[in-house]
């Protein structure tokens, strides 16, 4: 597991030494977006939380075709002491020196693509009751932001007062009905919609 954006390091040969005798074998690292140890870590409440959901973590099957999970292994107390620091949220600031947590990023394709709910609740706390936070729902209407709704919003009990919809007439061409001219863009509006009025309803239902 290492954090480098390299594709190279994707599918690799390992064993190549002469003192291996001709044991080589391909194997392969992964980013650490890409691991269920982001998800966790985004969707942890607190350090005990973080201490469940690390052992529940299923890592193995058994010649039986049963779950192995780590805390069979006896490795979730190890894991958590290794995330212990990872739990706090980083303080950083944008362009226009409007401070923002960048904490967590689980990929949206294989997990839920959001950022850590602590990081949201030690942002509310910060701003008061007059404050308001904005937080990134992962990329893309149909698998960030609905996540971000259907399970982090459930799990954190934080419901959102507002959404914002970044679409561009790329993105509208790549994703609706149609690639191929600018005449027919009201048909690709469509897809706007639907995602448009799913973040109304999530909304309006969750209020």
């Amino acid at each position: 597991m290492v954090d480098v954006n390299d594709r190279f390091l994707r599918k690799i040969t390992i064993g190549q030494a002469s003192t291996e005798e001709g044991h080589s074998r391909e194997t392969q690292f992964d980013i650490a977006v890409a691991s269920e140890i982001m998800a966790i870590l985004a969707l942890t409440t607190d350090l005990a939380d973080m201490r469940e959901r690390l052992g529940r973590m299923v890592v193995a099957s058994s010649f039986k075709d049963e779950p192995i999970t780590a805390d069979d292994l006896g490795l979730g107390g190890a894991l958590t002491v290794l995330m212990k620091d990872a739990i706090l949220p980083n303080l950083l600031q944008t362009l226009e020196h409007t401070p923002v947590f960048v904490h967590a990023g689980p990929f949206a394709n294989i997990a839920h693509g959001n950022s850590s709910i602590i990081a949201d609740r030690v942002a509310l706390k910060l701003v008061g009751e007059d404050g308001f936070v904005v937080t990134e729902a992962g990329f893309g209407a149909d698998i960030g932001a609905e996540k971000f709704m259907d399970i982090k919003c459930r799990y954190s009990g934080l419901v959102p007062q507002c959404s914002v919809i970044v679409a561009t007439v790329r993105a509208l061409k790549m994703h609706g009905l149609t690639s191929l001219s600018l005449d027919l863009l009201s048909l690709d509006l469509s897809f706007f919609q639907f995602r448009s009025h799913n973040r109304f309803v999530f909304m309006f239902f969750s209020s």
